[in-house]
């Protein structure tokens, strides 16, 4: 399970160019209706309605599904952060309860500079470098569901540190 801090559309392609094993996004199925785009997400995401509690779920045994397949699955946890004043948003629960219910490791990436180079705000930013750190994977073999709250919070501060970090 990999997962990444998300404050710029460039993330995604970061992503693709730093993992180097096969995997899906889940990703939220608003972006489906985005011209051309969308066509290529929702067939190559397993896309999810967040005001639907079925289609939550539904990602789960697709996410298993997608596992079997020998591909690996990215969440971005904080979900979007159009907002540029938020270092790192809240987590939400999805990646870690995947992670934990099919006892895959979380892989936490920071993507330092992306927000900076191009964040959502349209014509912002400039080319340069985008810096990834790739950290050590946290293992949920054997795990309960109520450590989703402790990896949670973990990966969210290991995040938060190298980003509040790097602006010094």
């Amino acid at each position: 399970m990999f997962v990444a801090n998300h404050t710029s559309m460039t993330d995604i392609m970061l992503m693709l160019s730093v993992i180097r094993n096969p995997f899906v996004f889940v990703g939220k199925k608003e972006l489906s209706k985005i011209p051309l785009f969308g066509f290529f997400y929702k067939r190559t995401c397993i896309l999810v309605d967040r005001s639907s509690s079925k289609s939550r779920m539904a990602v789960f045994e697709r996410a298993q599904k997608r596992l079997h397949q020998g591909l690996s699955i990215c969440i971005f946890p904080e979900g979007g952060v159009p907002d540029e004043s938020v270092v790192l948003d809240e987590f939400k629960d999805g990646a870690f309860r995947l992670a934990i219910d099919h006892e895959i490791p979380i892989v936490p990436m920071t993507f330092f500079d992306n927000k900076r180079l191009f964040s959502y705000t349209f014509f912002s930013g400039s080319p340069g470098l985008m810096r990834v750190k790739v950290h050590r994977f946290f293992e949920t073999k054997n795990q309960n569901p109520e450590y989703k709250k402790t990896l949670k919070n973990e990966v969210r501060e290991l995040l938060l540190r190298d980003l509040l970090n790097d602006q010094k």
